[in-house]
């Protein structure tokens, strides 16, 4: 049973070993982790970013489902490409998981990047813009589409010391993927 992991771990300086953690976290559940990292790329090739999108889809494409790093990223909300990666994933009807190590509200989080006011009882940034306030964790589009396609967000009880390296949240999501899969694969004919 293979789980794509994605998420802005890719851009850590230790990239490399945070998804060597991962994937041992996978095997360690009978799951095999697949890390886009591990694709076989050359990023100096002139058309390296088209290479690394067929390689990351052609991983999602062979996986059986999506475990989803939804931390904050570079602002008050997911990475992007991560959030295109679960969007992907839930359309193809793949088992979709998801954690963050924030488990404050998306409005909760925009408060630390903007002015946020309430107005005619809708919440706006410091822009005007109104600002998504249903309690969740993120975008309601990545919220739901765990709900739908897996189960709800998994997050800790309070920030980590080191959101990039806590890996329980993840381990959470990964024994719930092997407990999930393993009952959709029992119950498959033949």
């Amino acid at each position: 049973m293979k789980i794509y992991l994605a998420g802005p771990d890719v851009f850590l300086p230790d990239a490399i070993e945070v998804g060597r953690r991962k994937v041992g976290l996978c095997t360690r559940h009978g799951l095999t982790g697949l890390y886009p990292l591990d694709n076989a790329i050359d990023t100096a090739a002139r058309v390296a970013s088209l290479a690394i999108f067929r390689g990351n889809e052609a991983m999602m494409n062979s996986a059986d489902a999506i475990i989803a790093n939804l931390t904050p990223f570079r602002g008050p909300g997911a990475d992007a490409g991560t959030a295109y990666e679960l969007g992907y994933m839930a359309a193809r009807g793949k088992l979709c998981l998801g954690y963050s190590n924030d488990p404050a509200s998306y409005a909760e989080r925009v408060r630390r990047f903007s002015a946020v006011t309430s107005r005619d009882g809708r919440l706006a940034d410091a822009q005007g813009l109104a600002v998504e306030d249903f309690g969740l964790g993120d975008n309601l589009m990545m919220i739901h589409a765990l709900d739908l396609h897996g189960c709800l967000l998994v997050t800790p009880r309070q920030v980590p010391l080191d959101v990039w390296h806590d890996f329980a949240a993840f381990e959470t999501c990964v024994r719930m993927a092997a407990e999930r899969l393993a009952a959709l694969h029992a119950r498959a004919p033949g």
